[in-house]
């Protein structure tokens, strides 16, 4: 699911990195994305709830006690600039390994040049492990001295759950902060930024209106995305002589048509109306096609997910039950995961639903039930079916009477339930599609042998 945009800091395990103060200035020709990397905590956007006054990320870059931390959220938000800072704030000397690349020689390397530089002339080392989640149990294990003995203040960063992905005793030694997508205003505030910077395209090129937004949706709250993208149509605005990014300029640069969709507008409620009713209508590939527009366009992926779960109930039903559990357990992989993986999830909720017998028996057995309710015919419950655990209960007749269905062969038996007012009324009608064909059978029997007219 790569879309070619993302930037790969770390394509070798570096021996030593330092941060880039407001001072020290990395090369012109380093990416956009490496030259706007924020100096200072004022310029990081986002991430408020670990950067506000008093909270546990601010405190340690202003002076706290030194804390090892996981670092724990989606690509491009911040993680690899954070443990810089702290770095910095600390004054202490910076080294980044890449779980992609590094192994347990090359982290127990680390730690022996740490253990030596603090030993001879007191200097400590922040270790910044990228991707900690691919190291493996061994490779995790190898730091726990390293950082119980505070050799080294480990810094690492994952895009996958720590809970699930790093060993506990780590876990117990490191504060995790997870830290959020950046939103659409974060990223913009940051592309607005790299135009003007003089770190930046420093007013080289003019940004269109259509272009920027364009830019904003192809980050999905990803800033070395959005810059990524940025740059190379900053480039090829410049080729051109023009110095201006047009929509047309993002579009071919990045190989990535916009799609025209507004999540406050029209675009918004057509397309998922038209992907529900694609669904219903049992059109897989239709269906797949909205669900693609939607993902391109970036929409949220939750509120896809919230639909597909209503709908595995409202259309599908019981005439394949299993269908809520897809659809719920794509709904639970998107929260775990995010995009752009989930989009598979997504995906193979929405050809279950698309292809499952359709019924919406379900639908109009509630309604049906809550209509009546708010017409009034509600009624008493029958005083056997009432709550007899309670002092006095049996004095007013509460579960008096009351059978046990499982004492009988059969586990069902003759006994009212409804009030008075509802006996005999039926609700669930089953349709003869899928899975409801067989419940079509039992049902009638059922209400035969409860109401007592076998």
């Amino acid at each position: 699911m790569d879309d070619g945009l993302d930037l790969e800091l770390f394509d070798s395990p570096p021996k030593e990195r330092h941060h880039p103060g407001a001072k020290e200035r990395v090369s012109a020709n380093a990416p956009l994305a490496v030259r706007m990397r924020p100096a200072t905590l004022d310029e990081v956007v986002g991430q408020d709830h670990l950067l506000g006054p008093g909270a546990p990320l601010r405190r340690l870059v202003e002076g706290a006690a030194p804390a090892s931390l996981l670092l724990y959220g989606p690509p491009g938000t911040g993680k690899t600039t954070l443990a810089m800072l702290v770095s910095s704030a600390i004054g202490r000397r910076f080294v980044a390994l890449s779980a992609l690349s590094a192994g347990v020689k090359e982290v127990r390397g680390v730690i022996e040049d740490a253990r030596r530089r603090l030993t001879h002339s007191g200097e400590s080392t922040v270790l910044f492990i990228d991707e900690v989640h691919r190291f493996s149990r061994t490779q995790q294990d190898a730091l726990l001295g390293a950082v119980e003995d505070r050799i080294v203040l480990l810094v690492a960063a994952t895009t996958e759950n720590p809970y699930f992905s790093v060993v506990s005793p780590l876990l117990s030694r490191s504060l995790v902060l997870q830290l959020r997508s950046l939103t659409d205003d974060d990223v913009r505030a940051l592309v607005n930024r790299a135009i003007t910077d003089e770190r930046g395209l420093n007013g080289t090129v003019t940004l269109e209106k259509d272009a920027e937004d364009h830019v904003v949706r192809l980050a999905g709250g990803d800033a070395r995305r959005a810059l990524t993208a940025l740059e190379a149509a900053a480039d090829s605005a410049v080729a051109a002589n023009d110095g201006t990014i047009d929509l047309a300029t993002v579009e071919a640069t990045v190989d990535k048509a916009a799609v025209r969709y507004d999540r406050q507008g029209d675009q918004h409620y057509d397309v998922i109306s038209a992907f529900i009713k694609s669904i219903r209508g049992s059109d897989v590939d239709a269906s797949l096609h909205y669900l693609a527009r939607m993902i391109e366009a970036g929409e949220d992926p939750r509120f896809i997910a919230r639909r597909l779960v209503i709908h595995a109930s409202e259309d599908v039903g019981m005439a394949d039950p299993t269908a809520l559990q897809t659809a719920t357990a794509a709904a639970q992989a998107v929260q775990l995961i995010g995009l752009p993986e989930c989009a598979l999830n997504l995906a193979h909720a929405t050809v279950h639903l698309a292809t499952a017998p359709k019924s919406n028996a379900v639908t109009t057995a509630i309604g049906a039930a809550m209509a009546d309710v708010r017409a009034g015919a509600i009624g008493p419950v029958p005083t056997h079916l009432r709550d007899g655990h309670y002092a006095g209960a049996k004095k007013l007749g509460n579960a008096t009477g009351y059978r046990y269905p499982h004492d009988v062969p059969e586990g069902v038996l003759e006994q009212q339930y409804p009030p008075d007012e509802l006996v005999g009324k039926d609700y669930y009608n089953p349709t003869q599609r899928g899975a409801e064909r067989a419940l079509s059978e039992r049902v009638p029997k059922l209400r035969r042998a409860i109401r007592g007219n076998r």
